[in-house]
This record gives C-alpha cells, sequence and structure tokens, in this order.
C-alpha cells in the first residue's frame, strides 16, 4: 500500500451524506447494530456532524423495521391559538409523548442533550423533568448525541452503556473524502497523508465544505497555497500558527536546539518524507506527545515551544495555569476539555500550559481548593486520549519541575524533559547578536564583550537573580531608547551599556567618613587573593559601584564547569574572606562592622564559618576521621552529637578560621606599602579593573614570586585568637598559570 494515490482513484463527486458514509460506515454500522439490540447508544460529535449521522443511522434501521423517533425540538403542525412553547418545552412535550404513546420498541434519538446540562455539568431545571420520562419506558431505545465542549451528569450518561466518539477522520479514510478536481489543487503527486497532517481534527462534513471552497490552479509546481488555505481554515478559537525560527530567532542555546531536533523536528521530518505507512506508523510511536521545559523564568521556554509550533506549521495556544481555574464545581475541568477539543479540532497543533505547577503538583500536597487534583485526573484523561496519528503537542511549563505530580512524568505523557537555563557566555553573545541586528544598536567589539562580561553569571539584576534572556531583550531596548533619547546615530559604546543598566538604579552613596575604610577593607581582599595560588585572581575591585545590590565589591575571575573544590582552595577561600577584616585592623587600627555585614548571611564573617564547617562536618577535611556519614542532616542543621564530637568539630572549625586568618593577616604585614598603595589608588580612582589590575597583579607576582601560595609567619591577633602559624601548608615550587 502507498500513501500516494491517482487521480482517477478518487471519487469524481461528493455529497455530504456520501462523505458521512465513506468517512464513518464501520463505526455507524455498530452503532445501528447496538440499537437493533435494544443497547442505548450515545455519540460524541460536532454539532454539524450530529444531524447527517442522524440520517445515517435513520436509514440504516429502516432496512431492520425499526421506527426513529427524533425530538429536535421544532414544532410540528401546532394548534390554532396555541402559545409557542420554545425549543426546550417543545423538545420536553415530544419526549413525553413519545414515552408514554409508545406501545412497541423505538429509536429515540436526542440530538441536544447538551442543552438539558449547565456550563459546569449540571442538571438545568428543565432536565429534572426529563431525567424521569427517560427511565420510564423500557421498550424505547436512546440514542442521544453529545456535543464535546458539555460534560453529562452521571444520570444521563448512565441512560447509555455503549458510547463512541466521532472526532475528526481516519487517516485511511480520507482518500475517500477529497474529489478529483480538488486533488488537482495540491499537485500532480498528491498523498492523502500528507494532508492529513492538516485535517486529522476535522469531521467529514466540515472537510467536504472547506475543500470544496479551495482557490488555486490545477497542479501548482508548489502546492504551499493550496495547504495553507486548508490550514487557515482549519483553526479554531484562538489558536494561532507562531512565525517564530528556531535559529533566527533564538539566540544561543545550542544544546537545547539539538535535543528538540534529533528528538522530535528530526522524526517529524522523517515521517512526512516517509513512503511506506508501516514506515510512518513507526515513526509516529517515537515521537514525545508531551513535554515538560523546565527553568529559571524569562529564559525563552515559550519561546522554544512557539519555534517547534513553527517548524512544524503547528498552531498553538498558550493557557495559564492559573486562568484554568474556577471557583465553580466542574468548570476547570471543562476549560481543560474545550482547550484539548479546539486542539484537536485544529491539528496539527500545541497546547502549551504555562505555569503547569499552578494546578498539576504531586497530588496528596495541595494547600488550595482541592480543584487540582480534579484537574490533573481530567488532564490525564484528555492526553490518553489521543490517536497516535494525531499530531497534538503538549508542553508545560515551570520553574519548579521537582513539584509536578509523578503521573504526568512517567512515559507516554509528559516523558519529554528539558532543562532551560540562564544563558551562558555563548548564549548571550548570540543572543545580544540577534538584537543588535534587529534594533541596529551598532554594537563595538568592545561594547559586545562588555554586555556578555556585565551581564554575566557574578552579575544579578535588581530584583536578585541571574540575567536571563528576558533581561537582554529588555537592556538592548533600553540601549535602543538611550540611543534615540541622545540623538545617538554612532556605533555604541560599553559606557552606552552601563548606563542603559543603571541610569535609573536606586544608587547607595558610601559616605565620605566610609571610604578609607571601605577602600581599606576591598584592598586587603585584593591583596591577599593574589598571594593565594588556589584562589581565583582578582578582576575588578571598587568603591563606587553601580549597582545597588553591591555598592563596593571585588570581583574575582569565574572559572567555567567546575564541580567541587579542594581542601587547598577552600582554605584560600577562608583566607581571601579575612583580607578585608584584617586590613582594617592593620592599617585603621579598628575593626568596623563591613565583615559581618550587620549580620547578614552572606557576609565575609558567615560565608568564612560556613566554608570551615562544610570542611569539617561534611568533607573529612581534617583532623578527625572523616566522617562515615555527614554530621549535618538533609535541611543542613547539625545532627545530635555527643557532647565530645560536638566539642572536637568545634575546635577544628575554629583552627580553621584561625590559621587562615593569620595567614591573611601574615600577608598584608608583609606586603603593608603595596596595601597602602592599591588603598590610595582605589580611594582616588573608585574603581580598579582590566589592564590595570593585570599590571598590579605581573608586578607583585614577579617581585614575591616566593610568597604565592606559602605561609606566612607567626602573628599576634589582635582578636583574642592567640598566637598561631598557618599548618599544613606546604610551600609551593610552581607557579600556577592564571587561565
Amino acid at each position: 500500500m502507498s500513501i500516494t494515490i491517482t487521480e482517477k482513484d478518487l471519487p469524481a463527486d461528493l455529497t455530504p451524506p456520501q462523505a458521512v458514509e465513506a468517512a464513518y460506515s464501520q463505526e455507524l454500522a455498530e452503532v445501528a447494530s447496538k440499537l437493533i439490540r435494544g443497547l442505548p447508544t450515545l455519540i460524541e460529535c460536532d454539532k454539524e456532524l450530529a444531524p447527517y449521522l442522524f440520517m445515517n443511522v435513520r436509514d440504516r434501521l429502516r432496512q431492520a423495521k425499526l421506527q426513529c423517533i427524533y425530538l429536535d425540538g421544532r414544532q410540528r403542525d401546532p394548534q390554532q391559538g396555541a402559545m409557542p412553547m420554545g425549543l426546550i418545552g417543545t423538545m420536553i412535550g415530544q419526549l413525553r409523548d413519545a414515552v408514554r404513546g409508545a406501545t412497541e420498541r423505538r429509536v429515540v434519538v436526542l440530538p441536544h442533550l447538551d442543552l438539558l446540562t449547565t456550563s459546569q455539568g449540571g442538571l438545568t431545571s428543565e432536565a429534572r423533568e426529563v431525567i424521569p420520562l427517560l427511565y420510564e419506558n423500557p421498550e424505547l431505545v436512546w440514542l442521544g448525541f453529545k456535543d464535546p465542549s458539555f460534560s453529562l451528569p452521571k444520570v444521563i450518561e448512565n441512560l447509555f452503556p455503549h458510547w463512541l466518539s466521532i472526532l475528526g477522520i481516519s487517516r485511511n479514510r480520507l482518500r475517500h473524502l477529497i474529489t478529483q478536481k480538488e486533488s488537482r489543487k495540491f499537485g500532480k503527486d498528491f498523498s492523502p497523508w500528507q494532508l492529513y497532517k492538516y485535517v486529522s481534527g476535522v469531521n467529514a462534513v466540515r472537510l467536504r465544505r472547506l475543500l470544496s471552497t479551495l482557490e488555486g490552479e490545477d497542479y501548482p509546481a508548489d502546492p504551499k497555497r493550496a495547504y495553507a488555505q486548508v490550514r487557515q481554515s482549519t483553526l479554531s478559537g484562538n489558536m494561532e500558527i507562531p512565525s517564530v525560527d528556531l535559529e533566527k530567532d533564538i539566540g544561543g542555546y545550542a544544546k537545547v536546539k539539538a535535543k528538540l531536533k534529533s528528538e522530535i523536528l528530526d522524526t517529524l521530518s522523517k515521517r512526512d518524507r516517509a513512503t511506506d505507512p508501516e514506515e510512518v506508523s513507526r515513526l509516529e510511536e517515537l515521537i514525545p506527545r508531551g513535554m515538560i521545559f523546565w527553568g529559571p523564568p524569562g529564559t525563552g521556554k515559550t519561546y522554544f515551544a512557539k519555534a517547534i509550533a513553527a517548524s512544524i506549521g503547528a498552531a498553538i495556544t498558550i493557557v495559564s495555569g492559573p486562568e484554568l481555574k474556577s471557583k465553580w464545581v466542574g468548570e476547570s475541568e471543562e476549560n481543560l476539555r474545550q482547550i484539548f477539543h479546539k486542539a484537536r479540532q485544529s491539528a496539527p497543533s500545541i497546547i502549551v500550559f504555562d505555569e503547569i505547577d499552578s494546578f498539576a503538583t504531586a497530588r496528596g500536597t495541595y494547600t488550595g481548593s482541592g480543584v487540582e487534583h480534579s484537574m490533573v485526573n481530567q488532564l490525564l484523561t484528555e492526553m490518553d486520549g489521543f490517536h497516535k496519528d494525531e499530531l497534538v503537542f503538549i508542553v508545560g511549563t515551570t520553574n519548579f519541575v521537582e513539584s509536578l505530580d509523578p503521573a504526568l512524568l512517567r512515559p507516554g505523557r509528559f516523558e519529554f524533559h528539558i532543562h532551560i537555563p540562564y544563558p551562558d557566555d555563548d548564549d548571550r553573545r548570540a543572543i545580544f547578536e540577534i538584537y543588535n541586528k534587529k534594533m541596529k544598536l551598532q554594537f563595538t567589539e568592545e561594547a559586545m564583550e562588555y554586555a556578555i562580561n556585565r551581564t554575566g553569571i557574578r552579575y544579578m539584576t535588581p530584583t536578585g537573580t541571574a540575567f536571563s534572556g528576558d533581561h537582554l531583550n529588555a537592556l538592548c531596548r533600553s540601549v535602543a531608547r538611550l540611543r534615540m533619547r541622545e540623538n545617538i546615530t554612532g556605533e555604541t559604546t560599553p559606557k552606552l551599556i552601563e548606563k542603559a543598566i543603571t541610569e535609573f538604579d536606586e544608587k547607595v552613596e558610601v559616605h565620605e567618613k566610609d571610604l578609607p575604610v571601605v577602600a581599606t577593607h576591598e584592598a586587603g581582599h585584593f591583596l591577599v587573593s593574589i598571594f593565594c595560588e588556589h584562589h581565583q585572581q582578582p578582576e575588578k575591585v571598587t568603591i563606587q559601584s553601580d549597582m545597588p545590590w553591591a555598592p563596593f565589591f571585588t570581583q574575582f575571575k569565574h572559572e567555567k564547569n567546575r564541580i567541587g573544590m579542594s581542601r587547598n582552595e577552600m582554605l584560600d577561600q577562608i583566607t581571601v574572606l579575612y583580607g578585608g577584616i584584617e586590613a582594617e585592623r592593620l592599617l585603621v587600627g579598628d575593626v568596623s562592622t563591613g565583615a559581618s555585614g550587620m549580620g547578614s548571611a552572606n557576609s565575609d564573617l558567615s560565608r568564612a564559618s560556613l566554608f570551615a564547617e562544610y570542611m569539617v562536618e561534611v568533607c573529612g577535611m581534617s583532623n578527625l576521621a572523616a566522617p562515615l556519614r555527614s554530621f549535618r542532616d538533609h535541611k543542613g542543621d547539625r545532627q545530635v552529637l555527643s557532647g565530645s564530637m560536638a566539642e572536637a568539630i568545634d575546635r577544628q572549625v575554629n583552627t580553621l578560621i584561625v590559621e587562615a586568618q593569620a595567614r591573611a593577616a601574615a600577608i598584608l604585614t608583609k606586603h603593608k606599602a603595596d596595601l597602602l598603595k592599591i588603598r590610595d589608588e582605589l580611594t582616588e580612582k573608585k574603581t580598579i579593573e582590566g589592564e590595570r589590575t593585570k599590571e598590579i597583579i605581573e608586578d607583585l607576582r614577579a617581585r614575591f614570586p616566593k610568597d604565592v601560595g606559602a605561609p606566612g609567619p607567626e602573628v599576634k591577633l589582635g582578636t583574642g585568637a592567640g598566637t598561631t602559624t598557618e599548618a599544613g601548608a606546604e610551600k609551593k615550587t610552581s607557579k600556577k598559570k592564571d587561565d
């Protein structure tokens, strides 16, 4: 069997009843068989399809000499002067006559069951009058029609032991639903399987109406126009086809793109090119229908979903998780049903549940109204109801993938998980290049490098997060507005980028009295780090930052892809953290609250203590035996220990801190003259960075090569800690190259 077909094998003409017979003959024969055997049947289908399905079933029942009564609510031969009762009233009257007047078996057709239900799936006041009638006469066999957009109350559902869902059309029947004339619009090598990609969710009657209105020439060299007409006609609700190119519009994220291409797009492409039906079916089994895109806010999770939709010509609808919830019983589930029904009608399509964790958290952990439990169940039901040849994809985006219900994450549902993190250096470069071109910002190479570094992992946004793709977009738009305000037509410089980032930030001004102490403190960190071989080298030190969350700081070189730290590296971290307070003690003769951060958990002293405690209690980096298990529990709190063990741990922690503090003091004492020079230069210039930083490092290391990594002499501390020397540190004979 081939997926292509010759024109002469197609029908010359088709009426809607003929199309219904061609599309659903097997299903309708089954319905007629059930009714003849006295089994009430419910058909779920689109409203426009119901009359044609009824006519087909009626003709089959006539052959079995079984009478049908169609209760459509229309008045027939109204009595003169009688008041019209309306659709519902007339239908109830017809139902009463049919129930109480029947003495032989009949099939009673109920085409408007949805009129008996509320939007929440409850019973209307009229339905309460109808229900007793439905169960009154056992001689009647019911044939009901249900709109997919409405749910039915259990009392009505129970009336129908046999259900049949007719949504869309079967791929194998499509060849019988297009005429010879219509096939010419799709070129000489017409493939119903290729067309099916765009009409899988369209019923036969609507498909005939759609195909009969196709415009364009016969046998075009490129049938894109005909497919575009079909695609546009199948869109329903707020479905749209995005125009986001995965490569041109999304910068960076090479690994994410590679995974999307290899796992989804390439498989779909092979499916479209396949000529063997078995090969097509095999490839369809491989395509994941449910995907979870997780990562921090603003990293482009929804944008990636749009790019996938654009790549495969799929319609997309973006649904906000919180907006689905309703305080009315059953309405949240109904909202989900409506979304899935429209997506199936508009296939190929993608449903994006933004913030899916707002309703799909693990069952049993809810703190809300409990409606989330029903919504998860409804979502699972809808996903399990997909046919393999329907191209309907579900994407859930979340910042908290660990909170999702495990039932959603198993294979067959949301089995495809992809992490979209904050952009790294290469990603940010690619993103900036896209916006630079789109907004005509004219970045110089220096400005580009500055923008990449200035939005790196060492910098935070005013809200305390790393820079996401949205932040980079906002920065570029800010640069564009700044260029417009200042009438800049030339190139964008680093200074302009910095102004765009910080122009309207609330700046923390260092008081004039505090400047000497702040400069001394930061100069201490700066100098000590130069002589700590296992610490990252300084890149910048400033006492007048434009960042409100860090008015003064020392910035160190960032090392990518590190997965851990050695004992020497951690000791150097503690030593550099004490460089600030020991510089104050040496040059000012007093210490400030700068090292404590007024109790901040991110202060120099807090971080030094955490390093030391981690080394002893978790990593076994002390004179104590390595712990068989961590001395800390899963919350990070110390386990309950014996008094002697707790005392031994505290002694080891204190030893590490005192030795590191002494080493920092020793480095500063020996190089006091250079510390003074750095402090004075910092006081004057406010910032030391770039080439000047490199000059200072090279000068000090050239003049004092043996001091890099070497322990210092005994130093008397003024903290009550006593006299100590650096213990256990080995003198290094080789200089580690700064990468």
